[in-house]
């Protein structure tokens, strides 16, 4: 049974708050050998909110060119303006990135006709893959199953989809109205615990947090898969079911994940964009013994 799982790489900063390109070229290279499907760049995790357009640019075209060919290479071109959402998503495939994943705008709700509107826009502009990004806990509303539907059937550059959503309802929902008019439309859970669920249910697999700490153990999660090792399977399901527990430490959950890489000594430095918090002795504590007993 086929699985995917893609990593949304954290972005790890200087001290002065500039891209850190050698501190990324050692987490890549991290990723890679620790045989994940794939990368995505400027996700959620990678703080694309809090970087402007040309270090984004700087960014996109240092992973591409350092990942092309030797893993999937995903960019998230999102922006609160819509043209900018174009001309991020031309400059990445332009420089060779596998597709682009794109959140509709923010800050207030839209109608799915409006976003319609939007994705329908993005895809007549852009040539090369898009991936749809619904994550209504930071977007406040959700992109229905229905809509997915009806872009995937008008929109053959739409590709795929990431669901950030607790549970699984409104992912198998997806699986189950646009699987069998698009086979080739991949569906992601953007948790890590719902990766298991995800492949069960017909999907295609993850993009979860999580894998920029331990790829290694989610390659053994998908080659569990592709050797129909339940019991493997079910043993990998329930030490990310303790792991999720990372999240929780403290809010936004970003800066906690590096704090994580950096105590473990993935990464040299757990720099989050300002204001983010900074993990506290007592948290990076907690953080290791959860990944310890995970």
């Amino acid at each position: 049974m086929k699985a995917e799982y893609i990593t949304p790489a954290v972005t790890l900063f200087t001290d002065e708050g500039k891209p850190d390109f050698e501190n990324l070229g050692r987490l890549y290279e991290h990723l890679i050998t620790g045989g994940v499907t794939g990368i995505l760049v400027l996700g959620s995790i990678g703080e694309f909110f809090a970087i402007g357009k040309e270090e984004k640019k700087e960014i996109i075209r240092f992973a591409v060119k350092t990942v092309k060919g030797r893993a999937r290479i995903l960019v998230g071109t999102n922006s609160m303006i819509p043209g900018e959402t174009v001309e991020l998503s031309r400059f990445a495939l332009d420089c060779g990135a596998d597709g682009v994943v794109v959140v509709p705008p923010y800050y207030f709700t839209l109608t799915q006709e409006s976003l319609y509107d939007f994705y329908r826009d993005l895809a007549a502009s852009v040539e090369g893959d898009i991936y749809l990004y619904n994550f209504p806990d930071r977007t406040g509303y959700e992109i229905s199953p229905e809509l997915m539907l009806r872009l995937a059937k008008e929109f053959p550059n739409i590709v795929g989809c990431k669901d950030t959503i607790p549970g699984m309802a409104h992912t198998r929902e997806i699986i189950k109205l646009v699987k069998p008019v698009r086979p080739d439309f991949k569906v992601y859970s953007g948790f890590d615990d719902n990766f298991a669920y995800n492949i069960l249910s017909g999907g295609d697999g993850c993009i979860g947090g999580l894998s920029n700490v331990i790829p290694g153990f989610f390659k053994e999660w998908m080659d569990a898969f592709a050797q129909d090792d339940l019991a493997k399977v079910m043993e990998k399901q329930q030490a990310v079911n303790r792991m999720m527990d990372i999240y929780g430490v403290g809010v936004p959950f970003v800066p906690y994940i590096k704090a994580v890489m950096a105590k473990l000594g993935i990464v040299s430095s757990p720099k989050a964009t300002f204001p983010l918090p900074k993990a506290t002795e007592e948290e990076l504590e907690r953080l290791a013994e959860i990944i310890r007993r995970g």
